[in-house]
């Protein structure tokens, strides 16, 4: 018997407007000169939700560091990012969703996809990808941090041991349950935060989405239980809006791409050759470079240095430094896709194509910070292993491959989403205006199989790096999203729901029946979780596909590290971001402090990993 019975909850947030703290879009930072070589102690690369963190810890110990963005400050170039029900603009599929702060990528054809190129949508800002998800704070599960530390080898990444190291960012907010319908009070656990978390803050939405409560009513009614807690935010908005007086000691470069990562003759990282407009120059570390570019540039950036497979970087000319195989490789992703229903309650369908209902939202939020445009709109989470009626159609390689993931990892995940949804072209604006409301509940594969890449397009990081997701490649990710979408079904067919649908499934629609078709269904509408990950593998030395050790030290060259989710040895089930800010604390920690107690150990704490 598999266990089913996991956990559904209403979402907690990175609370809207922390940011609100200032017009001088530096927000009192220091800024570094343009075009002028300089030294620091540390050179962190990427200001986003780890790079931010990381920087922001080492500066409040009055090290010197210096911090590179490729993008500014998003509040000076798109606004709207503060907004939380305005997220999914511009992260749709189609490479037209998009905003001034991204990125642009688009996919390589995803073969598991039925060869689409989709847009990924990553953000160049400072906060980086905190700056527009959709603001789920939550924590992993037990087994699968056991699992991390298996991996790396060190049992400081045991849930407990890293437990301090997610409480040290948040604040949590309790909710303001006289404000939320009475339908939607939330109930949480005060203790699964620190009083003394800071500076990110942490709560619930003031306003619910309606559907929400009815999807409850229906998970529930397939079996799966509520419980109290999943956790027993923008990080350019916490850290510099809380602590820019403590951070003297930190310049920030914005618009500036990193090009390159410097070496001695030694294999020591001794700097970061930079590019601001058309003026190139160095900024050199005297401590450690550390890279916090993200799953798609970190690998890149590694790559163009002369790090990572000869295979890679021979057809561009890189004069390569150390061969190691799992720069690139081994990305892991959460995939979604949903069926949606006409229901007979408002949902989110009338934001786009209302005008007057939009005005009255947006005042109610710019006025009172109430109504839906305080919700980021997934804001209710269900999860689970799939169950045994379903289990048994899955082949015995499926079996088998599910076998590696923990008892308390599930497998699927179940998002609130009050929208129609389709390939998620582009998710706020593509809705059906025949004056009906639609809703759909996500599904997302949240143990895959299937294993992604990064690799070079040149030798210069202004060429976006080509991106393959290869989702769905696998059996047992195909079989899974089959089961995931049948047991969608069951949901909206239940007793739960069936109050609010009207008619048939409106998509992909009742003729949709074999698991041949569902899956076809799903392959040609399937959509990233934007989850990305562990593409500079963290792992152990005899792992030809690890890239950093436990503590995030790139292997054969010293002062260099890699501190963001492509360090993640695996991608936990759930929402990464409370991962990413973990892993940059702890990192912090092991620097400012060294290793704790009990931390693994591979010979090499005076910080030279040696060359493998």
């Amino acid at each position: 018997m598999i266990l089913v019975k996991f956990c559904i909850s209403i979402v907690l947030i990175v609370v809207a407007g922390v940011c609100d703290a200032a017009e001088d879009k530096s927000h009192g930072l220091k800024q570094g000169v343009f075009g002028v070589d300089a030294s620091f102690d540390y050179v962190v690369v990427g200001a986003g939700t780890s790079g931010f963190t990381l920087a922001a810890r080492l500066a409040e110990q009055k090290l010197k560091v210096a911090l590179i963005e490729a993008g500014d400050f998003y509040e000076a170039v798109w606004p709207v990012s503060k907004i939380p029900g305005a997220v999914i603009i511009g992260v749709g599929s189609s490479p037209t969703s998009t905003t001034p702060i991204d990125w642009n990528f688009l996919t390589a054809p995803i073969p598991g996809a039925n060869y689409r190129k989709v847009h990924y949508a990553r953000h160049k800002t400072f906060g980086g990808c905190s700056v527009c998800n959709v603001m789920v704070y939550q924590r992993p599960d037990n087994g699968s941090m056991q699992r991390w530390a298996d991996v790396v080898q060190d049992e400081s990444y045991t849930f407990d041991r890293v437990l301090p190291f997610y409480q040290r960012t948040p604040t949590f907010y309790p909710p303001n349950n006289e404000l939320r319908p009475p339908n939607a009070t939330v109930q949480y656990n005060p203790d699964a935060f620190s009083p003394s978390g800071e500076p990110l803050q942490v709560s619930y939405p003031i306003d619910s989405i309606p559907f929400s409560s009815w999807m409850d009513r229906g998970i529930q009614a397939i079996g799966i239980p509520q419980i109290q807690d999943l956790n027993s935010g923008s990080s350019e908005a916490a850290f510099v809006g809380a602590d820019g007086d403590r951070l003297a000691t930190l310049t920030i470069y914005k618009t500036t791409m990193a090009k390159r990562i410097l070496f001695d003759a030694n294999k020591k990282a001794t700097g970061v050759k930079v590019r601001t407009g058309t003026s190139t120059y160095t900024l050199h570390a005297s401590h450690e470079v550390i890279i916090s570019a993200g799953a798609f540039q970190s690998p890149q950036l590694l790559m163009v240095s002369g790090i990572g497979p000869s295979e890679a970087l021979s057809p561009h000319n890189i004069s390569q430094i150390v061969e190691l195989p799992g720069v690139g490789q081994n990305m892991w992703e959460h995939v979604l896709f949903a069926p949606t229903y006409r229901v007979s309650i408002p949902t989110n369908t009338e934001i786009p194509n209302n005008p007057v209902f939009a005005a009255e939202q947006a005042a109610l939020y710019f006025t009172l910070h109430r109504g839906l445009f305080t919700n980021p709109g997934a804001d209710y989470l269900a999860f689970e292993k799939i169950p045994d009626h379903l289990r048994e159609q899955f082949s015995a390689a499926t079996l088998r491959n599910l076998s590696w993931f923990p008892p308390s990892w599930p497998e699927a995940e179940y998002i609130s989403f009050a929208v129609y949804v389709g390939d998620l072209s582009d998710p706020f604006f593509d809705q059906p205006k025949d004056g009906f409301m639609y809703a759909s509940i996500l599904g997302a594969v949240v143990a895959p199989t299937s294993r992604g890449s990064v690799t070079l397009k040149s030798n210069d990081t202004d060429t976006l790096p080509i991106v393959q997701p290869n989702w769905l490649a696998t059996e047992s990710d195909a079989q899974l999203a089959v089961a995931i979408f049948r047991r969608l079904r069951e949901a909206w067919h239940s007793e739960g729901l069936a109050p609010i649908v009207i008619g048939e499934e409106y998509f992909p629609g009742p003729k949709v029946q074999t698991d041949e078709q569902i899956l076809q269904a799903i392959r040609q509408n399937a959509m990233t979780v934007w989850h990305a990950s562990c593409t500079c593998k963290m792992g152990v030395r005899n792992d030809s596909m690890a890239v950093v050790d436990h503590r995030a030290r790139v292997f054969g060259v010293s002062d260099l590290r890699v501190v963001d989710a492509s360090a993640f040895p695996i991608l936990p089930p759930g929402h990464p971001q409370s991962t990413c800010y973990m892993l940059a604390e702890k990192i912090a920690a092991d620097i400012i402090q060294g290793p704790g107690d009990g931390d693994g150990d591979d010979g090499d704490d005076d910080g030279d990993n040696g060359d493998d």
